[in-house]
């Protein structure tokens, strides 16, 4: 099992690669996980870096203790944060907006247009932009004592991370518009119910559960893998025409690749085929 570990810059996110899988852990356990200005960054960054990494094929999101994501660091927002900054320094809202936009577009935007394909894997609470973390992962996968909660509505915000419009394409705009009024705990069972989590594994197997699939994952046709997620998430803004078109393109380039040629010789040979990439 050749281990190695990804240097993030920080304690506060750890990365290590298994079996083809970056197993990435947002490592604050006594914050329950929750963004912070070292954290947030380096995810940012990890992901950019994982991004051309030829040796990995699946991205494997997860949290240390018993939460995945709390979101926002509530300790400094409504003005707690410095009350000695000088009036003139403080950005206007406008720079505030664009500065937001960039922060979103460097992480859930980065996430769901990444070229790998990618699981968050809950061992509990997903909250607020922790919860949309998650959601702008292809795959989500929770233990049995997982909740998700939208919580934005118990801070006075209206939410930001695209989770309005994530949220939205997994269980429809009235039980959205539900969950963000309310930002009541939606458990386990009714996340997975809704489509909102692909799997829920009992708590004792679930790291274990979790990596299995991510390395399932991690261990197919890396080319045609990539197509594919491109092609469902266009499947979503787009019609069929442009859709057809695409995968008759992509199609066409999974039929020049060696990987192709390795599926059907180990098809007609019995074999499980060995995928490079190429």
């Amino acid at each position: 099992n050749k281990m190695n570990t990804i240097e993030t810059g920080t304690e506060e996110l750890l990365c290590r690669l298994e079996d083809r899988v970056a197993i990435i852990t947002l490592n604050r356990p006594k914050k329950k996980n929750a963004l912070s200005d070292h954290l947030t960054p380096a995810l940012r960054q990890t992901l950019l870096d994982l991004e051309t990494k030829r040796e990995v094929g699946c991205i494997l999101i997860t949290g240390s203790g018993d939460a995945f994501c709390a979101g926002g660091d509530i300790g400094g927002m409504g003005g707690n944060a410095s009350k000695d900054e000088e009036v003139s320094e403080r950005p206007t809202a406008e720079e505030r907006v664009r500065a937001l936009i960039h922060k979103q577009e460097t992480l859930t935007l980065r996430l769901a247009d990444h070229a790998k394909p990618t699981i968050a894997a809950l061992p509990g609470v997903a909250a607020g932009a922790g919860l949309c973390i998650a959601l702008a992962c292809d795959i989500r996968v929770a233990c049995r004592s997982a909740f998700v909660t939208t919580a934005y509505r118990n801070i006075g915000f209206s939410g930001d991370y695209g989770g309005s419009w994530l949220l939205t394409q997994l269980v429809g705009p009235s039980k959205a518009k539900e969950l963000f009024f309310t930002g009541r705990r939606v458990q386990s069972d009714e996340a997975l119910a809704l489509g909102i989590f692909n799997n829920v594994f009992e708590d004792a197997s679930f790291e274990n559960e979790a990596l299995a699939m991510a390395k399932q994952i991690a261990s197919g046709p890396p080319i045609a893998i990539a197509f594919m997620k491109e092609h469902i998430n266009r499947a979503v803004t787009g019609d069929l025409r442009s859709n057809l078109a695409m995968e008759a393109d992509r199609l066409i380039r999974c039929a020049a690749t060696s990987d192709h040629k390795e599926a059907v010789k180990a098809f007609m040979e019995k074999r499980t085929p060995v995928f490079t990439g190429e």
